[in-house]
């Protein structure tokens, strides 16, 4: 294998065209057949030494393991994500790819991201979310992860919400993280679009420790005067975790929410555990337009799960957003992440995704009820079907 091999078969891929699943359809999105983004989409310079000089062999000096969870923008008439790459060295780092038409086609900058260093301590960083907000700013809200130096365990640490700021993708202004006073840990922060009664507004994932939420109850919602010192006092609920349901173990705010005539659209994630370990899916819920911290509808069970080899992965069955793009003409692109090792994208239109919201019916929490709700359906259904 030469180098020129090496970048012909990457041309080839960023080449190849996309097509819709065939074999899946619930009227809801279109599942598309190939993953838009994986380790393959990883510029072969990014890993690999082109000089026989200094590597004669032609090996990975710098390999990826990973990408995955993206924050997406529609920026510049393209189809923008900001992708978590994950290096073999288990460190993840931000880099930006862009397409044409949002499906295929996506290539990396020449540069993963810089961030200004501004914590030391900071080991990690992961799972940016991107808003473009109505100050002019684009802000990045990211997980900000560092060792926890009270316990000798190796693997505790600490989760805090990281802030940066940019108009160009290119040139990023870093801010102090996140304080939340009644919050020791952050994860899966997301900053909404608006002002709320004239201050910033977050969504939150209140945690006693890294992994376990503990006596977080769901979603937060809190509201901070400067996203330049942000400090949240009071974390009120959104959608909170149920006891046999899809967020049972925990859940966490995805995409950055999508203003609609009848509310603001939720795409979230949650969790629950199993005896093969946390089953991560998709799902969304409503907020009123006058209230982004009052849910107004969900619906019940899961948007998107793992499906196929999607299923398969670093972490296995998992999907995972944290970015979503609508289109002028009303189109809809979910990216995903499945298993922790590539990403995909869902398509539908506001229309659609605001049907299922609002008129899928809710979780009948106790499967006495749920059989009830579904054979009023199938009543219904088969009246509808005799006509």
């Amino acid at each position: 294998m030469t180098y020129q091999e090496l970048q012909d078969r990457y041309e080839r891929l960023i080449a190849e065209k996309n097509e819709v699943r065939k074999d899946f359809y619930n009227g809801i999105y279109q599942r598309w057949r190939k993953p838009v983004l994986t380790r393959d989409h990883i510029p072969p310079f990014w890993m690999y030494d082109p000089s026989p000089e200094t590597n004669p062999y032609l090996q990975q000096r710098l390999g990826v393991n990973a990408v995955l969870n993206s924050g997406a923008l529609y920026f510049d008439g393209k189809f923008t994500l900001v992708a978590r790459v994950e290096g073999m060295d288990r460190k993840s780092f931000f880099a930006v790819a862009q397409s044409d038409n949002g499906v295929d086609g996506f290539r990396f900058w020449d540069e993963p991201v810089q961030l200004p260093d501004l914590y030391p301590e900071e080991t990690n960083v992961y799972d940016m979310r991107l808003t473009q907000h109505e100050d002019g700013w684009i802000y990045g809200v990211f997980c900000s992860e560092s060792k926890d130096r009270e316990h000798a365990d190796l693997s505790a640490a600490v989760a805090a919400a990281g802030i940066v700021r940019t108009k160009d993708l290119m040139s990023w202004e870093r801010l102090p993280n996140l304080v939340t006073l009644r919050s020791p840990q952050q994860r899966n922060v997301v900053l909404h679009p608006e002002f709320v009664n004239g201050k910033y507004a977050f969504y939150t994932r209140p945690m006693d420790d890294f992994i376990e939420t503990g006596s977080g109850g769901g979603i937060g919602f809190g509201l901070c005067d400067d996203i330049t010192h942000a400090v949240i006092d009071e974390e009120r609920m959104t959608s909170i975790r149920r006891y046999h349901t899809i967020t049972e173990s925990k859940n966490g705010a995805g995409a950055v929410p999508i203003k609609t005539e009848k509310g603001w659209i939720h795409i979230a994630h949650g969790v629950r555990n199993t005896a093969a370990g946390l089953r991560y899916v998709i799902y969304a819920f409503a907020t009123a337009l006058d209230d982004p911290s009052r849910v107004i509808a969900e619906p019940g069970g899961y948007l998107i799960a793992p499906l196929g080899e999607e299923r398969v992965g670093d972490v296995s069955n998992v999907t995972f957003t944290n970015g979503a793009i609508t289109t002028p003409d009303g189109g809809v692109y979910i990216y995903y992440a499945s298993s922790d090792t590539r990403v995909h994208v869902a398509t539908t239109d506001i229309a659609r995704l605001t049907d299922y919201v609002f008129s899928t019916p809710p979780d009948a929490l106790r499967s006495n009820d749920c059989v009830k709700q579904r054979v009023a359906f199938i009543r219904k259904n088969l009246t509808c079907l005799s006509r």
